[in-house]
C-alpha cells in the first residue's frame, strides 16, 4: 500500500476547474515533486491534502486513511507535516523554544503546575535540532538567524511531529544555491533515515532534478506527466508547457507516462520556469 495515494482530486472555484482529476501516489522514504507554471494547481493540490481547502471530488488516503473532511489538525495529528515558503517561526523565541513549542502541541501539554512549558521536551527538541546541524544554535533568537538556518529549524520544528508524510512548499525560496543544494540534501537523508514521504513544490529545476526520485506536472488543472527526470526532460507536453506558449495543451490528450515513449527532446539544463 501506498503511503499517500490521491484519487480523482478536483476542486472548481465557480465555473474555473483549479484541479481536475488528478491522481497520483506517493511510497514512504521517496520525494515527489509536484511542479507545474503559475496557475497550473499545484498550490491548491497541495492545500487539499493539507485539509486547508475541501476538494470538490476525490480521495487522499494515507496510510488508508480517508483525509478528506478532516481538519488540518487533525491532519497533522495522523502524521502530516509542512514546511511554508516563508519560514513560519516566532523570531523573538530561541531555537531551541521553537522545536520545544512543537513537542509541546504534540503532545497536547502547554503548561504544568511543577513544570513550565519552556523546560518540557528540551533533550527531545535539542536531538531534533542536532538532526538538521543546528544544536549550536539552540540558545540563539531565531530572528537572527541567516534565512537558511532559519528554514533548517522549520524542519526541525515539522519533524516534532514524527511525520509519515511531509509537505514542502517551495522549501529553497529565497536561499543561495549552495543553500539549496545543503538543505535538500540533509532532507534527503532524513527521509530516508525515518520512511518519511516528501510531496514538494519547487521552482528551482537544478534541485528539482537532483533530488526528487518522482516528478508530476500539472498545467491548467490536468496532470499532464509523471516519471523520473529523464522522462520529464523528455515529455514533449512539458516542453510544450515549459518552453512554448501553452495555447494549444488540450486537457483531453492521453496521459505520456514514464513507459510512454514521448517524442520530444529535452534540453540538457532541464525544465526551467
Amino acid at each position: 500500500m501506498s503511503l499517500l495515494r490521491v484519487s480523482g482530486l478536483s476542486k472548481s472555484f465557480g465555473g474555473v476547474k483549479a484541479v481536475d482529476d488528478v491522481s497520483f501516489a506517493l511510497e514512504a522514504g521517496q520525494l515527489l515533486a509536484l511542479l507545474g507554471p503559475n496557475g497550473a494547481g499545484k498550490s491548491t493540490c497541495f492545500n487539499m491534502v493539507n485539509g486547508q481547502l475541501p476538494p470538490s471530488s476525490g480521495s487522499i488516503l494515507l496510510d488508508g486513511h480517508e483525509l478528506v473532511g478532516m481538519r488540518p489538525r487533525d491532519i497533522w495529528r495522523l502524521g502530516v507535516g509542512r514546511t511554508f515558503q516563508i519560514a513560519a517561526t516566532f523570531n523573538s523565541m530561541t531555537v531551541l523554544e521553537n522545536v520545544q513549542m512543537a513537542l509541546v502541541s504534540r503532545e497536547k501539554k502547554t503548561f504544568g503546575i511543577w513544570k513550565p512549558a519552556r523546560l518540557r521536551y528540551a533533550d527531545e527538541a535539542f536531538a531534533l535540532l542536532e538532526q538538521v546541524g543546528m544544536a549550536g544554535h539552540a540558545s540563539r533568537a531565531c530572528g537572527v538567524l541567516a534565512y537558511g538556518d532559519v528554514k533548517r529549524v522549520e524542519l526541525a520544528i515539522a519533524l516534532a511531529n514524527r511525520p509519515k508524510l511531509l509537505l514542502m512548499d517551495e522549501p529553497t525560496a529565497g536561499m543561495a544555491p549552495q543553500e539549496r543544494h545543503e538543505l535538500m540534501a540533509l532532507t534527503k537523508r532524513l527521509v530516508i533515515e525515518n520512511g518519511i514521504g516528501v510531496l514538494f513544490t519547487e521552482h528551482s529545476m537544478d534541485v528539482v532534478f537532483a533530488y526528487a526520485d518522482r516528478m508530476i506536472v500539472l498545467a491548467r488543472g490536468k496532470l499532464i506527466a509523471e516519471g523520473d527526470a529523464q522522462t520529464i526532460r523528455n515529455d514533449a507536453r512539458v516542453q510544450e508547457v515549459y518552453f512554448g506558449t501553452g495555447k494549444t495543451f488540450r486537457p483531453q490528450a492521453p496521459l505520456l507516462h514514464a513507459a510512454g515513449g514521448a517524442n520530444g527532446h529535452g534540453r540538457d539544463e532541464g525544465v526551467r520556469q
